[in-house]
């Protein structure tokens, strides 16, 4: 699979950083990139002595002494798992700042996000870059169905059958929730986690209400609140903000939620194949979270970058992506003749918008009037990756 962003995102943090950490979801691909990247980028690697699986137990007592062990170490130097050793960024941050090793550098792959380990943001603070790492998306795998049906974890998606498919979520599900949520330190009890999770689900593509969601699992809206933080910091939920404009409008002002794997969503929804899923009543929602995370993607968009925008009983804009001084809207639709709305309208009129695109399947391409366009997702993929 063509990861040549991902590469050059990883060589031009470490142009400017000794320290840069590869942070995405447990088998996302990111052990597979660090030792691309070794392969490719010049800089000396040796795979016996400079690599650090931090889920091996061989590995681990390694590190007992990481002064030791990391010290003498030149060329590339790879960490796997850093949230389970975050005591080990303290000793990165002696070594980032030796005048005298400027040929050492440091790849470390973490599972959670930067708020999750606090140590990274705060103990490597100017000596460290970070570069997410995704599941396959459209921009890489240039076919569309197969990738939102499965999703794109790599052994998800390239697996032999949809059933296997399936299974290999059913098994990623059970052990997020037994071994990858414990091992950062969090105790909340696996059941409860999977049945906030699949509560979940069912508001994808909807504001979050932490009150609503916490009566039903019988908890404070506070602790849904940090169940949410949980899926959000471990990359499995896209938390939305919305988009606030000087108006005299009842705007919305709750996070809307998005699964950021399709095949995680329709696993928990038991919506696992085509047919299952055409048939679902999330549907649409999960054409919409699929088309609106592939978009943020293409357009290497970071989240203080993009928001959604509503009036309440008016109308809403499904994205709003503000970059260089530019307002650009998107609607996600899963039919294959979209039209104008009067929401779309008032989206233009309040927001002030340089262009309005539908996106729904396909690869189609044309106007609907001077600033509203209908735009196939394949086709967005070619133009934004372009």
């Amino acid at each position: 699979m063509d990861r040549t962003a991902l590469l050059n995102a990883i060589s031009v943090q470490l142009r400017v950083s000794k320290v840069v950490a590869l942070l995405g979801p447990r088998q996302s691909g990111k052990t597979t990139l660090a030792r691309m990247f070794a392969q490719t980028c010049g800089i000396p690697f040796d795979a016996d002595l400079n690599y650090f699986d931090l889920q091996d137990p061989a590995q681990l007592l390694r590190l007992d002494a990481p002064m030791l062990a990391l010290g003498p170490l030149r060329g590339l130097v790879v960490i796997d798992e850093i949230q389970l050793r975050p005591d080990l960024f303290p000793t990165l941050r002696v070594l980032a700042d030796r005048a005298d090793r400027d040929d050492t550098k440091f790849l470390i792959l973490g599972s959670a996000s930067r708020d999750l380990i606090r140590q990274g943001s705060e103990t490597l603070a100017g000596r460290i870059g970070f570069v997410e790492v995704t599941p396959f998306g459209l921009g890489e795998t240039g076919e569309t169905e197969r990738l939102w049906v499965r999703g794109g974890f790599p052994l998800s998606y390239l697996a032999g059958s949809e059933s296997d498919s399936a299974q290999w979520r059913a098994n990623y599900i059970k052990t997020f929730l037994e071994r990858d949520i414990p091992s950062l330190g969090i105790q909340i009890p696996a059941m409860t986690l999977r049945r906030f999770w699949l509560m979940l689900a069912h508001y994808h593509g909807q504001t979050f209400n932490a009150s609503e969601i916490g009566k039903s699992l019988g908890v404070a809206d506070t602790t849904a609140s940090r169940y949410l933080d949980i899926l959000t910091g471990t990359f499995m939920v896209r938390r939305l903000y919305p988009w606030f404009e000087n108006l005299r409008k009842r705007q919305v002002k709750a996070p809307k939620i998005y699964f950021r794997d399709s095949g995680i969503l329709h696993q928990l929804l038991g919506a696992g194949d085509l047919p299952s899923l055409v048939v679902h009543p999330k549907l649409g929602a999960s054409w919409e979270g699929f088309a609106l995370e592939q978009i943020i993607r293409l357009s290497s968009a970071t989240e203080e970058e993009v928001f959604f925008w509503g009036i309440h009983n008016q109308g809403e804009l499904d994205l709003l992506l503000i970059r260089n001084g530019k307002r650009l809207g998107f609607e996600f639709k899963y039919t294959d003749a979209p039209g104008r709305t009067k929401s779309q309208r008032l989206a233009l009129e309040c927001l002030h918008l340089d262009r309005l695109d539908i996106v729904c399947p396909g690869n189609a391409s044309y106007p609907l009037d001077e600033k509203i366009h209908v735009l196939g997702l394949d086709r967005a993929a070619s133009m934004l990756k372009g």
